[in-house]
């Protein structure tokens, strides 16, 4: 089996990932927000940082349960910036928190985030297959749209290259290089 670069010869952590979620199209909105508080976790580290550290994240953040992380108040900002064992970036926590409370707001309106970012597709995922890990761009014209658009909606910490990877994250786009022979039909 080949994979896409940065998951060949990858541990096992990483190597699941890209073989059963990266790419994977998701309508799930408590995996919706596990990723987009991952991804924003991710910034400026590597993604190998933050797998190493889900499980930790999970714990941390009431297993991404949205109604739960948007209660989290000054008391629970400082338990997460003392917890060794996730990102601390104190920055990143308030951000997840408040996007928590965004997604509630939603919520309550009727709105997902799922049916959001999937309408920018016309609910069909982008398959693009690249030469090479060179190729990948870090942000593309949707990406930056998408950005715009949650940040208009009052999101936080969701600029264009983070909304890339989570977009991939999530299937909307599907990226993985030409070489990739992973069946990505089940997770």
């Amino acid at each position: 089996m080949t994979r896409c670069d940065w998951a060949e010869n990858a541990n096992e952590l990483m190597t699941h990932y890209h073989d059963y979620e990266w790419g994977v199209s998701t309508t799930d909105e408590r995996e919706t927000f596990e990723l987009m508080t991952l991804e924003m976790m991710q910034a400026g580290l590597s993604w190998q940082t933050v797998l190493n550290k889900r499980a930790n994240f999970k714990a941390a953040f009431a297993d991404f349960d949205v109604e739960k992380v948007a209660r989290f108040d000054a008391d629970n900002v400082a338990r997460l910036t003392n917890n060794a064992g996730i990102i601390r970036n104190r920055l990143k926590i308030k951000d997840t928190i408040h996007n928590a409370q965004q997604l509630v707001d939603w919520h309550a309106a009727g709105k997902t985030m799922n049916a959001y970012l999937w309408s920018f597709v016309d609910n069909q995922p982008v398959v693009t297959r690249y030469s090479s890990a060179a190729e990948v761009p870090a942000q593309t014209p949707l990406s930056q749209k998408v950005s715009k658009a949650l940040k208009k909606a009052g999101f936080k910490f969701v600029g264009p290259t983070i909304v890339q990877s989570w977009l991939e994250a999530l299937g909307i786009l599907d990226d993985h290089l030409a070489k990739c022979t992973v069946n990505h039909l089940s997770k």
